[in-house]
């Protein structure tokens, strides 16, 4: 049986090398773009749909991926600026019920989404060898991450939510609709 929460599989660390690295680099650069596409001509019922029971909903998912991929900017900016800082954590669900979320249209988070991937990644490409492995601190999971893994993670990320709604407008037969 499939699982819902997790469509494209859990995320799994990869070492560092060039070809990953221009192979997320190109991910990360179309993601808004994605996003896009799998939620075109989607109704305000549809949008309000969760991608599974007691999971967000498709608006919300669009949000969170603006707040969440906002945040890991900032953790990068930090970890490039400062040694080894440490974070603040937020809570995904809470912020994923604020009146921002519920009531903007999704076209503004994508639009973010979309500026601030053109800055994202035109700073990740600028990252020598030696800057992908400065690290911050995760105070939540006790852990210092470098910055090749947190790219990683968000990587997977913006996919592992784009599969959420793909998979949704297919088990709902959403699709070419």
């Amino acid at each position: 049986m499939e699982d819902l929460r997790y469509p494209i599989g859990n995320f799994e660390f990869k070492p560092f090398s060039n070809n990953i690295k221009n192979e997320w680099l190109l991910e990360m650069k179309k993601l808004p773009n994605d996003l896009e596409l799998s939620t075109r001509d989607l109704n305000k019922a549809q949008l309000d749909t969760p991608y599974r029971e007691g999971g967000w909903s498709v608006l919300q998912v669009v949000h969170h991926l603006a707040d969440s991929h906002m945040n890991a900017f900032v953790v990068f900016k930090l970890a490039l600026t400062e040694d080894l800082p440490t974070i603040k954590d937020y809570s995904e669900h809470d912020w994923s019920f604020t009146a921002d979320v519920l009531q903007t249209p999704i076209h503004v988070s994508i639009t973010l989404l979309d500026t601030l991937h053109q800055r994202w990644t035109s700073l990740l490409a600028s990252l020598t060898d030696a800057q992908w492995q400065r690290k911050f601190f995760h105070p939540t999971h006790n852990i210092e991450i470098s910055l090749w893994d947190f790219f990683a993670v968000y990587t997977w990320h913006g996919k592992h939510h784009i599969a959420h709604i793909e998979n949704l407008k297919k088990r709902e037969g959403w699709q070419g609709k």
